[in-house]
């Protein structure tokens, strides 16, 4: 007895050894990289402080602008989508529904730091950056990254830019909800972000990406905030999940109604707010088109709102609030592309567009397919950011975003980027690339993940609610 102890003791002990040591190599991967002077000589450490003192200084106001956009970013996702999905689904599966968001917020900020963020914006080729060169986050700290933004530290662009890859995959929660295991649901996600987003945003925002119209891409497409990486990317490719996993027990024949319209009201009124930041904060400063972006984000959000409402007045008799929270959340979709580019007028003529195209989309559309997107995903997000990518085309201008004037070179020669037919095909460009590409890619994962673990639930399971079956739990004691 007494020798069995201690061999349990001894294996005790060399986990306890091993897990510093364990530790300490993944500390010495994100060691910054002045670690290195270390072994340097005098004269190098001083050349080297030369060179920090006279590289480029953070500004204290871009960066505080930045951090608070992260905050507000990550809102949006928490308590924002939370709510607002949570109250739009049957009460037997607000838990399992709102998981669905909140994982992700632990699980793609695992991703993002161990790879993510390499793939999304380090050096590489056209499509995809080297996963190795920020991997565990080596190298990423107080010094800015001047290609993307020479005034706040890159550890705070690495933080904004990991909001978006949260609440990107989030999205498609909506179009699977109520019938998708667990487990499937987070494999798909991993497999979904590795493959589609990170690829996505660095060919669109990253270093040498093949659309990115300020760093020498090959097709200059104007997306401010992620219409194409952000809502076309998670639209369609929600719009491919409902087609796979087929419609929901009873759809459509029995009524589906949401069980708590106040949830969504308060996730809805959280999403408006957080997405100053998302758009405000990517001009990843405080200045003048931080001030634009967040004006054409308002009133965008607000023409929206009332035009779905409007149009929900006419076409049945009497408008709803839950119509006019899904305007709004369409315009501020719509408008996502095409914040830091347009005017305020220009910007609630696309809100207007967006809350008549896209009630039709989630009433009309849907109806006439017959697919099961539970949220509309595709109807709001998708449908409304392509639409806002077209009209950019023609909308963009160059007194709002003086950059798109002559940024952009072509055989040696700085071609403007503002509204145009020219522009517009740009545009057209890469909205039909991310829709075949997302789609696409999503389809062979979503079989992928079929033949691994099985997507849906059984049918029994479905019946009860997935908070019971998937998680154990109740949302409502009865």
């Amino acid at each position: 007895m007494a020798m069995k102890i201690f061999r349990h003791f001894a294996r005790s002990a060399r986990l306890l050894f091993l897990l510093p040591i364990a530790c300490v190599l993944l500390g010495f991967g994100a060691t910054p990289a002045n670690a290195a002077d270390a072994g340097a000589s005098l004269e190098q450490r001083v050349v080297r402080l030369e060179a920090a003192q006279t590289g480029p200084a953070i500004n204290t106001g871009d960066n505080a602008w930045l951090l608070a956009s992260c905050a507000l970013v990550l809102m949006m996702t928490a308590p924002g989508l939370i709510l607002f999905y949570g109250g739009l689904v049957r009460s037997k599966n607000v838990l399992s529904t709102m998981m669905h968001s909140l994982i992700l917020m632990a699980l793609v900020s695992t991703l993002w730091m161990l790879f993510g963020y390499s793939m999304a914006f380090a050096p590489g080729n056209a499509f995809v950056g080297n996963p190795l060169t920020y991997f565990l986050l080596k190298g990423v700290g107080g010094a800015p990254n001047a290609d993307y933004s020479a005034t706040v530290p890159q550890q705070s662009f690495m933080l904004f830019q990991m909001m978006f890859a949260i609440i990107t995959p989030a999205l498609i929660s909506g179009a699977v909800a109520e019938r998708i295991k667990f487990k499937a649901y987070v494999l798909f996600t991993v497999l979904w972000v590795t493959v589609v987003y990170f690829p996505l945003c660095h060919m669109v925002w990253g270093t040498g990406g093949y659309f990115n119209w300020a760093l020498g891409g090959k097709i200059p497409v104007l997306d401010f905030a992620g219409g194409t990486v952000v809502h076309i990317s998670s639209g369609v490719s929600a719009l491919v999940c409902a087609l796979v996993l087929g419609r929901r027990s009873g759809y459509p024949q029995e009524p589906m109604m949401p069980h708590n319209v106040v949830l969504s009201l308060i996730g809805a009124g959280l999403l408006w707010v957080g997405w100053f930041g998302f758009n405000g904060g990517s001009a990843l400063g405080a200045g003048a088109l931080a001030t634009s972006a967040f004006a054409a984000t308002h009133f965008s959000a607000a023409a929206a709102a009332l035009s779905w409402a409007a149009t929900e007045w006419l076409h049945k008799g009497r408008p709803s609030v839950l119509g006019a929270a899904s305007g709004m959340v369409a315009g501020l979709a719509t408008v996502t592309p095409a914040s830091g580019f347009v005017s305020v007028p220009s910007a609630f003529c696309i809100g207007l567009a967006a809350g008549i195209i896209c009630y039709f989309a989630v009433t009309k559309l849907k109806a006439r397919f017959a697919y099961d997107d539970s949220l509309d995903v595709f109807g709001v997000h998708a449908v409304g950011s392509m639409t806002g990518m077209l009209m950019l085309g023609f909308l963009a201008s160059a007194i709002v975003n003086p950059a798109i004037a002559s940024t952009f070179h072509a055989n040696g020669v700085p071609v403007s980027l503002t509204g145009g037919t020219s522009q517009f095909f740009n545009q057209a460009i890469g909205v039909i690339f991310t829709a075949v590409f997302a789609g696409g890619a999503s389809f062979i994962l979503l079989k992928l993940v079929d033949k691994l673990v099985g997507l849906r639930v059984h049918i029994e399971d479905e019946d009860a609610g997935l908070d019971l079956t998937q998680h154990g739990e109740r949302a409502y004691t009865e």
